[in-house]
């Protein structure tokens, strides 16, 4: 679904180019979860926002689908970030609007009917377990609901790859436990492609399929879940294991 060929990313500060993400080559399956982990400034926000081309990269080549993402102009732009839904560490939604509005938003951008975003909106607010609070506002809702809020907004468009941005990291270990749940849920049931970064072993242990691991900007280490835990490779990765062991 995803492949990374040599994809890396620099900004220039104080007239220098600094590199944020090192070249690095990378397939992620159709269908499957995929976890990036790394400690902050590792790249592993950089590497998400360049798949739906947040970021712009500096070299290198994105495949999603086997179409070169790299290449499209801002038609092709639009229609890609349909296809990718993405979702955030501190919910970003709109204060203004209600939880059903927030999720009508992105629909209302690709010009669907009255009628059909308010048959939409419904099914994903029953599919996020949110139907009796659509009326509410953000303000009124506690994290683990906003982030709910955020997925079923995510995937309005029906996108085939689903993003997620530290999307775990403002809730508690609970609220944690049951977001990841859904995302799980979601992955088997409409078989999305969901990619999720994280400084959290455990995050990566409770529902990915593979991980990636990020440090300084290099990719140091990927491979099956079960395989990573058992057998670290790189002095990060075994300090994030020693530490999902300890949280045990």
């Amino acid at each position: 679904m995803i492949e990374f060929q040599r994809l890396h990313k620099s900004y220039q500060v104080g007239g220098r180019p600094v590199a944020a993400l090192q070249p690095l080559d990378l397939t992620i399956g159709a269908g499957e979860v995929f976890g990036i982990i790394g400690h902050s400034g590792a790249g592993k926000s950089t590497l998400i926002r360049l798949i739906n081309r947040l970021e712009e990269p500096s070299g290198g080549k994105l495949l999603i689908g086997g179409e070169d993402v790299t290449a499209l102009d801002r038609d092709g732009l639009r229609a890609l970030r349909r296809r990718i839904g993405m979702i955030f560490q501190h919910f970003n939604l709109l204060s203004s609007r209600t939880v059903a509005a927030n999720v009508a938003f992105p629909l209302e951008l690709a010009g669907m009917g009255k009628a059909q975003i308010a048959s939409r909106v419904d099914e994903l607010l029953a599919r996020v377990g949110l139907q009796e609070h659509a009326r509410k506002y953000p303000a009124q809702l506690s994290g683990g609901q906003k982030q709910r809020v955020g997925i079923a907004r995510a995937l309005a468009t029906q996108p085939q790859i689903l993003l997620c941005d530290e999307a775990t990291s403002a809730l508690d270990p609970q609220t944690t436990g049951a977001v990841l749940q859904l995302l799980a849920q979601i992955n088997r049931e409409l078989g999305l492609t969901i990619v999720l970064i994280t400084h959290e072993m455990e995050v990566i242990r409770r529902v990915c399929d593979r991980v990636a691991v990020l440090d300084g900007g290099r990719l140091v280490e990927s491979g099956p879940v079960t395989q990573v835990f058992l057998h670290p490779q790189h002095p990060t990765t075994r300090r994030f294991v020693a530490e999902a062991e300890h949280v045990d």
